[in-house]
Protein backbone atom coordinates (compact mmCIF):
# COMPACT_ATOMS: atom_id res chain seq x y z
CA UNK A 1 0.00 0.00 0.00
CA UNK A 2 1.64 3.30 -0.75
CA UNK A 3 2.13 5.83 1.59
CA UNK A 4 3.10 9.16 1.79
CA UNK A 5 7.40 8.88 1.90
CA UNK A 6 9.22 11.91 2.77
CA UNK A 7 12.88 10.38 2.13
CA UNK A 8 16.15 11.36 3.60
CA UNK A 9 19.35 9.18 1.58
CA UNK A 10 19.53 6.81 4.47
CA UNK A 11 18.01 3.60 4.05
CA UNK A 12 14.50 2.56 2.87
CA UNK A 13 11.65 4.13 4.72
CA UNK A 14 10.53 0.96 6.49
CA UNK A 15 13.77 0.30 8.03
CA UNK A 16 13.54 0.68 11.85
CA UNK A 17 16.70 1.30 14.11
CA UNK A 18 16.87 -2.26 15.27
CA UNK A 19 19.43 -5.05 15.81
CA UNK A 20 19.35 -8.71 15.42
CA UNK A 21 21.68 -11.78 16.09
CA UNK A 22 23.27 -13.52 12.63
CA UNK A 23 22.57 -16.95 13.43
CA UNK A 24 19.90 -19.29 11.06
CA UNK A 25 18.64 -22.33 9.94
CA UNK A 26 21.22 -22.63 7.10
CA UNK A 27 18.76 -25.64 4.86
CA UNK A 28 15.96 -22.31 5.03
CA UNK A 29 18.51 -19.87 4.06
CA UNK A 30 19.60 -22.26 0.92
CA UNK A 31 16.31 -22.65 -0.31
CA UNK A 32 15.27 -18.92 0.55
CA UNK A 33 18.37 -17.53 -1.94
CA UNK A 34 17.19 -20.43 -4.86
CA UNK A 35 13.70 -18.96 -5.13
CA UNK A 36 14.74 -15.35 -4.30
CA UNK A 37 17.33 -15.38 -7.34
CA UNK A 38 14.40 -18.02 -9.80
CA UNK A 39 13.14 -14.42 -10.84
CA UNK A 40 10.90 -14.28 -14.58
CA UNK A 41 14.02 -11.27 -15.49
CA UNK A 42 12.46 -10.98 -19.50
CA UNK A 43 8.94 -10.12 -18.61
CA UNK A 44 10.19 -7.53 -15.87
CA UNK A 45 12.38 -5.85 -18.18
CA UNK A 46 9.83 -5.97 -21.14
CA UNK A 47 7.16 -4.12 -18.93
CA UNK A 48 5.46 -1.23 -21.26
CA UNK A 49 5.48 2.46 -19.91
CA UNK A 50 2.99 1.64 -16.65
CA UNK A 51 1.00 5.07 -17.94
CA UNK A 52 1.57 5.45 -21.61
CA UNK A 53 -2.17 5.42 -22.30
CA UNK A 54 -3.17 8.48 -20.18
CA UNK A 55 -2.11 11.77 -21.49
CA UNK A 56 -0.28 13.65 -18.64
CA UNK A 57 0.73 17.30 -18.66
CA UNK A 58 3.99 17.15 -17.50
CA UNK A 59 4.98 20.06 -15.62
CA UNK A 60 7.85 21.18 -13.25
CA UNK A 61 7.68 24.54 -13.34
CA UNK A 62 4.60 27.12 -12.34
CA UNK A 63 4.03 28.17 -16.06
CA UNK A 64 4.19 24.41 -17.20
CA UNK A 65 1.42 24.12 -14.54
CA UNK A 66 -0.55 27.71 -15.05
CA UNK A 67 -0.88 25.97 -18.94
CA UNK A 68 -2.49 23.09 -17.72
CA UNK A 69 -5.23 25.00 -15.78
CA UNK A 70 -5.95 27.26 -18.46
CA UNK A 71 -6.21 23.74 -20.40
CA UNK A 72 -8.83 22.83 -17.56
CA UNK A 73 -10.57 25.93 -16.67
CA UNK A 74 -11.09 25.85 -21.20
CA UNK A 75 -12.67 22.42 -21.21
CA UNK A 76 -14.56 22.58 -17.64
CA UNK A 77 -12.29 19.66 -16.77
CA UNK A 78 -11.08 19.36 -13.12
CA UNK A 79 -7.47 18.47 -12.56
CA UNK A 80 -5.34 15.40 -11.47
CA UNK A 81 -2.16 16.24 -9.91
CA UNK A 82 0.26 13.79 -9.28
CA UNK A 83 3.24 14.37 -7.40
CA UNK A 84 5.87 11.37 -7.64
CA UNK A 85 9.68 10.50 -8.37
CA UNK A 86 11.39 7.64 -10.21
CA UNK A 87 12.87 6.05 -7.20
CA UNK A 88 10.19 6.19 -5.22
CA UNK A 89 8.68 2.78 -4.49
CA UNK A 90 5.35 3.64 -3.57
CA UNK A 91 5.29 6.05 -6.43
CA UNK A 92 5.78 2.68 -8.76
CA UNK A 93 3.22 0.52 -6.80
CA UNK A 94 0.87 3.20 -8.02
CA UNK A 95 2.09 2.91 -11.80
CA UNK A 96 2.33 -0.41 -11.71
CA UNK A 97 -1.53 -1.34 -9.85
CA UNK A 98 -3.92 2.02 -10.80
CA UNK A 99 -1.71 3.96 -13.86
CA UNK A 100 -1.59 0.89 -15.55
CA UNK A 101 -5.25 -0.25 -15.25
CA UNK A 102 -7.41 0.57 -18.19
CA UNK A 103 -10.63 1.29 -16.56
CA UNK A 104 -8.39 4.13 -14.76
CA UNK A 105 -6.77 5.39 -18.27
CA UNK A 106 -10.55 5.99 -19.54
CA UNK A 107 -11.08 7.64 -16.55
CA UNK A 108 -8.80 10.13 -16.88
CA UNK A 109 -10.70 11.56 -19.84
CA UNK A 110 -12.77 13.08 -17.59
CA UNK A 111 -9.99 14.92 -16.16
CA UNK A 112 -6.50 17.07 -16.92
CA UNK A 113 -4.01 14.67 -15.60
CA UNK A 114 -0.79 16.60 -14.57
CA UNK A 115 2.12 15.27 -13.38
CA UNK A 116 4.90 16.47 -11.89
CA UNK A 117 8.06 14.44 -11.51
CA UNK A 118 9.91 16.05 -8.43
CA UNK A 119 13.32 15.48 -9.62
CA UNK A 120 12.87 17.48 -12.22
CA UNK A 121 14.05 21.36 -12.57
CA UNK A 122 12.10 23.44 -10.93
CA UNK A 123 9.81 20.74 -9.16
CA UNK A 124 9.92 21.85 -5.44
CA UNK A 125 8.91 25.76 -6.19
CA UNK A 126 5.81 24.00 -7.70
CA UNK A 127 6.06 21.70 -4.82
CA UNK A 128 5.77 24.62 -2.09
CA UNK A 129 3.04 26.26 -4.38
CA UNK A 130 0.68 23.08 -3.51
CA UNK A 131 2.05 22.53 -0.26
CA UNK A 132 2.88 18.63 -1.15
CA UNK A 133 5.82 17.56 0.83
CA UNK A 134 5.89 13.13 0.51
CA UNK A 135 5.66 10.93 -2.05
CA UNK A 136 3.52 10.65 -3.90
CA UNK A 137 0.81 12.90 -3.37
CA UNK A 138 -2.64 13.04 -5.80
CA UNK A 139 -4.79 16.03 -5.20
CA UNK A 140 -8.09 16.99 -7.13
CA UNK A 141 -8.73 20.24 -8.03
CA UNK A 142 -12.01 22.46 -10.09
CA UNK A 143 -11.06 23.95 -13.17
CA UNK A 144 -10.75 27.27 -11.81
CA UNK A 145 -7.83 25.76 -9.29
CA UNK A 146 -9.81 25.56 -5.88
CA UNK A 147 -8.37 22.37 -4.51
CA UNK A 148 -10.89 19.74 -3.81
CA UNK A 149 -9.05 16.63 -2.12
CA UNK A 150 -6.18 14.70 -2.23
CA UNK A 151 -6.19 11.03 -2.52
CA UNK A 152 -5.15 8.16 -0.63
CA UNK A 153 -2.56 5.89 -2.23
CA UNK A 154 -2.82 2.90 0.19
CA UNK A 155 -6.66 1.57 -1.22
CA UNK A 156 -6.84 -1.12 -3.49
CA UNK A 157 -7.33 0.29 -6.99
CA UNK A 158 -11.08 -0.65 -6.97
CA UNK A 159 -11.65 1.15 -4.16
CA UNK A 160 -9.02 4.02 -5.19
CA UNK A 161 -10.99 4.61 -8.58
CA UNK A 162 -14.66 5.25 -6.54
CA UNK A 163 -12.74 7.40 -4.35
CA UNK A 164 -11.60 9.18 -7.34
CA UNK A 165 -15.16 9.66 -9.24
CA UNK A 166 -16.55 11.29 -5.47
CA UNK A 167 -13.58 13.92 -5.69
CA UNK A 168 -14.32 14.48 -9.45
CA UNK A 169 -17.80 14.51 -8.92
CA UNK A 170 -17.51 16.95 -5.88
CA UNK A 171 -18.38 20.49 -5.84
CA UNK A 172 -17.86 20.99 -2.39
CA UNK A 173 -13.73 21.32 -0.89
CA UNK A 174 -13.34 18.56 1.64
CA UNK A 175 -12.20 21.41 3.93
CA UNK A 176 -15.88 22.91 4.20
CA UNK A 177 -17.14 18.99 3.69
CA UNK A 178 -15.63 19.08 7.25
CA UNK A 179 -17.10 22.19 9.03
CA UNK A 180 -20.41 20.88 8.04
CA UNK A 181 -19.87 17.32 9.30
CA UNK A 182 -18.49 18.28 12.33
CA UNK A 183 -21.68 21.15 12.28
CA UNK A 184 -23.89 18.23 12.00
CA UNK A 185 -25.23 19.78 8.79
CA UNK A 186 -26.85 16.59 5.81
CA UNK A 187 -23.84 14.90 3.69
CA UNK A 188 -24.80 12.75 0.95
CA UNK A 189 -23.35 9.31 1.21
CA UNK A 190 -20.49 10.19 -1.47
CA UNK A 191 -19.46 13.24 0.29
CA UNK A 192 -19.29 10.74 3.78
CA UNK A 193 -17.21 8.64 2.05
CA UNK A 194 -15.01 11.61 0.14
CA UNK A 195 -14.06 12.24 3.85
CA UNK A 196 -13.17 8.88 4.79
CA UNK A 197 -10.51 7.91 2.47
CA UNK A 198 -9.55 11.56 2.55
CA UNK A 199 -5.70 11.23 2.53
CA UNK A 200 -4.36 12.86 5.82
CA UNK A 201 -1.08 11.75 5.40
CA UNK A 202 -0.56 14.42 2.30
CA UNK A 203 -2.36 16.96 4.13
CA UNK A 204 0.45 19.04 5.40
CA UNK A 205 -2.01 20.45 7.81
CA UNK A 206 -3.91 22.58 5.63
CA UNK A 207 -7.04 20.89 6.90
CA UNK A 208 -7.04 20.31 10.19
CA UNK A 209 -3.67 20.48 12.31
CA UNK A 210 -1.78 17.73 13.62
CA UNK A 211 -2.98 18.75 17.41
CA UNK A 212 -6.44 18.88 16.94
CA UNK A 213 -7.14 15.57 14.24
CA UNK A 214 -7.45 12.83 16.47
CA UNK A 215 -10.29 14.85 18.08
CA UNK A 216 -12.13 16.26 14.85
CA UNK A 217 -11.72 12.29 13.48
CA UNK A 218 -13.52 10.87 16.52
CA UNK A 219 -15.93 13.49 16.32
CA UNK A 220 -17.09 13.09 12.80
CA UNK A 221 -17.06 9.38 13.24
CA UNK A 222 -19.52 9.60 15.65
CA UNK A 223 -21.67 12.35 13.16
CA UNK A 224 -21.35 9.90 10.36
CA UNK A 225 -25.08 8.30 9.87
CA UNK A 226 -25.46 4.50 11.35
CA UNK A 227 -26.84 2.98 7.39
CA UNK A 228 -22.57 4.24 6.37
CA UNK A 229 -20.75 1.45 8.84
CA UNK A 230 -17.50 1.07 7.16
CA UNK A 231 -17.12 5.02 6.63
CA UNK A 232 -18.04 5.14 10.32
CA UNK A 233 -15.35 2.73 11.20
CA UNK A 234 -12.63 4.29 8.86
CA UNK A 235 -12.83 7.67 10.59
CA UNK A 236 -12.51 6.21 13.90
CA UNK A 237 -9.72 4.09 13.09
CA UNK A 238 -8.52 6.90 11.40
CA UNK A 239 -8.73 8.81 14.35
CA UNK A 240 -7.29 5.91 16.37
CA UNK A 241 -4.04 6.23 14.14
CA UNK A 242 -3.88 9.62 15.01
CA UNK A 243 -4.02 9.26 18.71
CA UNK A 244 -1.42 6.42 18.62
CA UNK A 245 0.71 9.00 17.28
CA UNK A 246 0.88 11.06 20.25
CA UNK A 247 3.19 11.82 22.79
CA UNK A 248 2.07 11.15 26.38
CA UNK A 249 -0.82 8.13 28.09
CA UNK A 250 -4.22 8.48 26.37
CA UNK A 251 -7.27 9.18 28.06
CA UNK A 252 -8.97 6.09 29.31
CA UNK A 253 -12.20 6.39 28.04
CA UNK A 254 -10.73 6.99 24.90
CA UNK A 255 -8.43 3.74 24.89
CA UNK A 256 -11.20 1.61 26.43
CA UNK A 257 -13.26 2.86 23.28
CA UNK A 258 -10.02 2.02 21.36
CA UNK A 259 -10.64 -1.42 22.20
CA UNK A 260 -14.04 -2.29 22.03
CA UNK A 261 -13.81 -1.06 18.17
CA UNK A 262 -10.60 -2.82 17.68
CA UNK A 263 -11.69 -6.00 18.83
CA UNK A 264 -14.53 -5.64 16.98
CA UNK A 265 -13.10 -4.97 13.94
CA UNK A 266 -10.56 -7.91 14.23
CA UNK A 267 -13.31 -10.40 14.95
CA UNK A 268 -14.97 -9.52 11.30
CA UNK A 269 -12.79 -11.11 8.35
CA UNK A 270 -14.59 -8.55 6.72
CA UNK A 271 -14.25 -5.43 8.32
CA UNK A 272 -11.12 -6.40 8.40
CA UNK A 273 -10.34 -6.30 4.75
CA UNK A 274 -12.46 -3.06 4.31
CA UNK A 275 -9.50 -1.64 6.66
CA UNK A 276 -6.65 -3.36 6.02
CA UNK A 277 -4.55 -0.49 4.91
CA UNK A 278 -4.97 0.85 8.66
CA UNK A 279 -4.34 -2.80 10.05
CA UNK A 280 -1.48 -2.81 8.83
CA UNK A 281 0.57 0.49 8.59
CA UNK A 282 -0.83 1.16 12.45
CA UNK A 283 -0.63 -2.15 13.62
CA UNK A 284 2.47 -1.67 16.38
CA UNK A 285 1.49 2.09 17.62
CA UNK A 286 -1.99 1.38 17.95
CA UNK A 287 -1.36 -2.10 20.21
CA UNK A 288 1.62 -0.08 21.62
CA UNK A 289 -1.05 2.71 22.74
CA UNK A 290 -3.95 0.72 23.75
CA UNK A 291 -2.45 -2.30 26.14
CA UNK A 292 -0.08 -1.79 28.49
CA UNK A 293 3.09 -3.74 28.23
CA UNK A 294 3.16 -7.48 29.17
CA UNK A 295 0.17 -9.76 28.78
CA UNK A 296 -2.27 -7.31 27.42
CA UNK A 297 0.05 -6.15 24.83
CA UNK A 298 0.69 -10.10 23.93
CA UNK A 299 -2.74 -10.46 23.99
CA UNK A 300 -4.12 -7.74 21.39
CA UNK A 301 -0.86 -8.40 19.33
CA UNK A 302 -2.14 -12.08 18.98
CA UNK A 303 -5.40 -11.36 17.75
CA UNK A 304 -4.25 -8.72 15.42
CA UNK A 305 -1.52 -11.16 14.08
CA UNK A 306 -3.99 -13.86 13.47
CA UNK A 307 -6.73 -11.31 11.77
CA UNK A 308 -3.56 -10.56 9.45
CA UNK A 309 -2.44 -14.05 8.22
CA UNK A 310 -6.35 -14.38 7.54
CA UNK A 311 -5.87 -11.49 5.26
CA UNK A 312 -2.71 -13.04 4.09
CA UNK A 313 -4.44 -15.80 2.72
CA UNK A 314 -6.41 -13.51 0.20
CA UNK A 315 -5.12 -13.02 -3.54
CA UNK A 316 -7.09 -9.66 -3.41
CA UNK A 317 -3.77 -7.61 -1.92
CA UNK A 318 -1.05 -6.77 -4.55
CA UNK A 319 2.38 -8.19 -4.04
CA UNK A 320 3.47 -4.59 -2.47
CA UNK A 321 0.69 -4.86 -0.47
CA UNK A 322 1.10 -8.24 0.45
CA UNK A 323 5.15 -7.40 1.32
CA UNK A 324 3.74 -4.68 4.02
CA UNK A 325 1.69 -7.36 5.51
CA UNK A 326 4.09 -9.31 6.51
CA UNK A 327 6.47 -6.31 7.97
CA UNK A 328 3.18 -5.96 10.02
CA UNK A 329 3.17 -9.64 10.82
CA UNK A 330 6.91 -9.66 11.77
CA UNK A 331 6.53 -6.12 13.92
CA UNK A 332 3.28 -8.14 16.07
CA UNK A 333 5.31 -11.21 16.40
CA UNK A 334 8.00 -9.16 18.28
CA UNK A 335 5.20 -7.76 20.51
CA UNK A 336 3.66 -11.28 20.92
CA UNK A 337 7.46 -12.87 21.77
CA UNK A 338 8.87 -9.62 23.44
CA UNK A 339 11.74 -10.65 21.22
CA UNK A 340 13.53 -8.79 18.75
CA UNK A 341 14.65 -12.27 17.49
CA UNK A 342 11.87 -14.52 15.76
CA UNK A 343 12.26 -17.83 16.00
CA UNK A 344 12.73 -20.34 13.17
CA UNK A 345 9.69 -21.21 11.87
CA UNK A 346 8.87 -17.32 12.01
CA UNK A 347 11.85 -16.84 10.12
CA UNK A 348 11.10 -19.47 7.68
CA UNK A 349 7.32 -17.73 7.40
CA UNK A 350 8.83 -14.66 6.10
CA UNK A 351 12.30 -16.07 3.89
CA UNK A 352 9.28 -18.23 1.93
CA UNK A 353 6.86 -15.59 1.84
CA UNK A 354 9.39 -13.18 0.45
CA UNK A 355 10.96 -15.17 -1.63
CA UNK A 356 7.25 -16.30 -3.37
CA UNK A 357 6.34 -12.80 -3.83
CA UNK A 358 9.55 -11.60 -5.31
CA UNK A 359 9.33 -13.93 -7.96
CA UNK A 360 5.92 -13.32 -8.42
CA UNK A 361 6.31 -9.73 -9.44
CA UNK A 362 6.91 -9.68 -13.13
CA UNK A 363 6.38 -5.52 -13.53
CA UNK A 364 9.40 -3.73 -13.66
CA UNK A 365 7.72 -0.98 -11.94
CA UNK A 366 6.04 -3.26 -8.52
CA UNK A 367 9.27 -4.50 -8.61
CA UNK A 368 10.76 -1.03 -8.04
CA UNK A 369 8.37 -1.43 -4.38
CA UNK A 370 8.28 -5.02 -4.12
CA UNK A 371 12.13 -5.52 -3.93
CA UNK A 372 12.94 -3.13 -1.52
CA UNK A 373 10.49 -3.69 0.84
CA UNK A 374 11.71 -7.33 0.81
CA UNK A 375 14.51 -6.95 1.54
CA UNK A 376 13.79 -4.57 4.60
CA UNK A 377 11.75 -7.50 5.63
CA UNK A 378 14.32 -9.87 5.50
CA UNK A 379 16.99 -7.28 7.09
CA UNK A 380 14.42 -6.68 10.44
CA UNK A 381 13.90 -10.40 10.97
CA UNK A 382 18.24 -10.45 10.71
CA UNK A 383 18.59 -12.30 7.22
CA UNK A 384 21.39 -9.75 6.61
CA UNK A 385 22.85 -11.35 3.60
CA UNK A 386 19.97 -13.08 1.29
CA UNK A 387 18.80 -9.09 1.56
CA UNK A 388 22.05 -8.14 0.17
CA UNK A 389 21.79 -10.66 -2.05
CA UNK A 390 18.40 -10.19 -3.21
CA UNK A 391 19.21 -6.37 -3.79
CA UNK A 392 22.26 -7.05 -5.53
CA UNK A 393 20.23 -9.00 -7.85
CA UNK A 394 18.13 -6.39 -8.98
CA UNK A 395 20.47 -3.72 -9.43
CA UNK A 396 21.32 -4.10 -13.48
CA UNK A 397 17.39 -4.07 -13.76
CA UNK A 398 16.13 -1.72 -11.57
CA UNK A 399 13.85 0.74 -12.80
CA UNK A 400 15.98 3.54 -9.62
CA UNK A 401 18.73 1.14 -8.47
CA UNK A 402 20.45 4.03 -6.40
CA UNK A 403 17.57 3.44 -4.18
CA UNK A 404 18.41 0.19 -3.60
CA UNK A 405 21.99 1.03 -3.06
CA UNK A 406 20.26 2.77 0.49
CA UNK A 407 19.17 -0.33 1.36
CA UNK A 408 22.27 -2.32 1.18
CA UNK A 409 24.16 0.57 3.14
CA UNK A 410 21.77 0.12 5.72
CA UNK A 411 22.62 -3.61 6.11
CA UNK A 412 26.53 -2.91 6.20
CA UNK A 413 25.42 -0.25 8.62
CA UNK A 414 23.39 -2.70 10.99
CA UNK A 415 26.67 -5.37 10.71
CA UNK A 416 28.58 -2.50 12.34
CA UNK A 417 30.36 -2.61 9.13
CA UNK A 418 31.09 1.69 8.28
CA UNK A 419 32.87 0.93 5.64
CA UNK A 420 30.69 -0.58 3.42
CA UNK A 421 27.89 1.63 4.70
CA UNK A 422 29.75 4.75 3.30
CA UNK A 423 31.06 3.12 -0.01
CA UNK A 424 27.24 2.35 -0.68
CA UNK A 425 25.61 5.45 0.72
CA UNK A 426 28.63 7.10 -1.95
CA UNK A 427 27.59 4.91 -4.80
CA UNK A 428 23.91 6.34 -4.51
CA UNK A 429 24.77 9.53 -4.49
CA UNK A 430 26.95 8.64 -7.51
CA UNK A 431 24.35 6.91 -9.53
CA UNK A 432 21.51 9.09 -8.54
CA UNK A 433 19.77 10.72 -11.37
CA UNK A 434 17.45 14.18 -11.21
CA UNK A 435 18.55 17.65 -9.41
CA UNK A 436 16.74 16.98 -6.09
CA UNK A 437 17.56 13.43 -5.81
CA UNK A 438 21.33 14.45 -5.89
CA UNK A 439 20.45 16.89 -3.66
CA UNK A 440 18.89 14.25 -1.15
CA UNK A 441 21.18 11.36 -1.66
CA UNK A 442 24.64 13.99 -1.31
CA UNK A 443 23.48 15.89 1.43
CA UNK A 444 22.18 11.78 3.23
CA UNK A 445 25.87 10.44 2.32
CA UNK A 446 27.54 14.00 4.12
CA UNK A 447 25.34 13.37 7.29
CA UNK A 448 26.46 9.72 6.97
CA UNK A 449 29.98 10.67 6.63
CA UNK A 450 29.77 12.31 10.15
CA UNK A 451 28.39 9.71 11.89
CA UNK A 452 29.92 7.10 10.64
CA UNK A 453 33.89 8.88 9.99
CA UNK A 454 33.91 11.56 12.13
CA UNK A 455 37.72 11.74 11.95
CA UNK A 456 37.94 11.95 8.21
CA UNK A 457 38.21 15.37 7.94
CA UNK A 458 38.88 15.44 3.99
CA UNK A 459 36.14 13.51 3.00
CA UNK A 460 33.39 15.16 4.92
CA UNK A 461 34.93 18.35 3.30
CA UNK A 462 34.97 17.05 -0.07
CA UNK A 463 31.56 15.47 -0.35
CA UNK A 464 29.56 18.59 1.01
CA UNK A 465 31.34 20.47 -1.29
CA UNK A 466 30.81 18.59 -4.38
CA UNK A 467 26.88 18.88 -3.42
CA UNK A 468 27.39 22.39 -3.20
CA UNK A 469 28.99 22.04 -6.36
CA UNK A 470 26.08 20.93 -8.08
CA UNK A 471 23.37 23.30 -7.25
CA UNK A 472 21.68 24.85 -9.75
CA UNK A 473 21.85 28.44 -9.33
CA UNK A 474 18.67 28.99 -9.67
CA UNK A 475 15.46 30.34 -7.64
CA UNK A 476 13.78 27.32 -7.83
CA UNK A 477 16.21 25.25 -6.56
CA UNK A 478 16.14 26.52 -3.25
CA UNK A 479 12.39 25.23 -2.34
CA UNK A 480 11.22 22.34 -0.15
CA UNK A 481 12.55 19.08 -0.27
CA UNK A 482 15.70 20.45 -1.47
CA UNK A 483 15.92 23.07 0.80
CA UNK A 484 14.99 20.92 3.95
CA UNK A 485 18.27 18.78 2.85
CA UNK A 486 20.34 21.24 2.50
CA UNK A 487 19.37 22.95 5.97
CA UNK A 488 19.75 19.05 7.13
CA UNK A 489 23.70 18.82 5.86
CA UNK A 490 24.16 22.72 7.27
CA UNK A 491 23.12 21.46 10.90
CA UNK A 492 25.12 18.30 11.19
CA UNK A 493 28.11 20.12 9.66
CA UNK A 494 28.04 22.78 12.00
CA UNK A 495 27.27 20.19 15.25
CA UNK A 496 30.13 18.16 13.81
CA UNK A 497 33.19 21.13 13.55
CA UNK A 498 32.28 21.78 17.41
CA UNK A 499 35.36 23.72 18.85
CA UNK A 500 38.34 21.68 16.53
CA UNK A 501 39.96 24.25 14.30
CA UNK A 502 40.49 21.98 11.42
CA UNK A 503 36.96 21.02 11.04
CA UNK A 504 35.66 24.82 11.45
CA UNK A 505 38.03 25.58 8.49
CA UNK A 506 36.86 22.87 6.56
CA UNK A 507 33.06 23.68 7.25
CA UNK A 508 33.84 27.56 6.74
CA UNK A 509 35.12 26.33 3.23
CA UNK A 510 31.73 24.60 2.60
CA UNK A 511 29.77 27.75 3.49
CA UNK A 512 31.27 30.12 1.60
CA UNK A 513 31.25 27.94 -1.37
CA UNK A 514 27.51 28.13 -1.10
CA UNK A 515 27.49 32.07 -0.49
CA UNK A 516 29.35 32.31 -4.11
CA UNK A 517 25.77 30.35 -5.52
CA UNK A 518 23.90 32.54 -3.58
CA UNK A 519 25.41 35.24 -4.75
CA UNK A 520 24.26 34.37 -8.55
CA UNK A 521 20.72 34.85 -7.52
CA UNK A 522 18.66 38.26 -7.73
CA UNK A 523 18.57 40.27 -4.70
CA UNK A 524 15.50 40.00 -2.84
CA UNK A 525 14.82 36.91 -4.61
CA UNK A 526 12.87 34.26 -2.72
CA UNK A 527 15.15 31.65 -3.53
CA UNK A 528 17.61 33.86 -3.01
CA UNK A 529 16.78 34.17 0.84
CA UNK A 530 16.08 30.59 0.95
CA UNK A 531 19.87 29.82 0.12
CA UNK A 532 21.53 32.70 2.25
CA UNK A 533 19.35 31.56 5.45
CA UNK A 534 21.12 27.67 4.68
CA UNK A 535 24.20 28.18 7.06
CA UNK A 536 21.90 30.24 9.72
CA UNK A 537 20.55 29.40 12.98
CA UNK A 538 17.27 29.38 11.75
CA UNK A 539 17.93 25.98 9.95
CA UNK A 540 17.81 24.37 13.60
Amino acid sequence: MAMKFEHEAATPRYSRPRTYPASFARGAVALGVALLLSLPLESALAAPSASSRIGWQMASSDAEVDKAFALAKQSGKPVFLYWGAVWCPPCNQVQATLFSRPDFAERSRAFIPVYVDGDKPGAQKVASRFKVVGYPTMIIFKPDGTEITRLPGEVDPERYLLTLTAGLNAQVPVKELIRRGLAKQALTPEQWRLLAFYSWDTDEQQVLSNTELPQRLAELAAATPADLPQVKDRLAFKALAARAREKGAGDANVIEGGKQLVDRVLASPDASLQLVDILVGQAESIVKYLAAAGEPRRALATRWEAALAKLAESSAQSKSDQVDLLDARVSLWKLIDESETLSAPRRAIVLRDTARLVAATTDKYERQAVVPNAAHVLAQVGLLSESDELLKFELPRAVAPYYHMLGLAGNAKKRNDPKAALDWYEQAWRKSEGPATRIQWGTGFVGQLVELAPGDIARVENAAGAVIAQLDPKNETFYERNQRALRRMADRLVKWQGADPSRKASVEKVRQKLAKTCARLPAGDTGRSNCDSVFTPASS
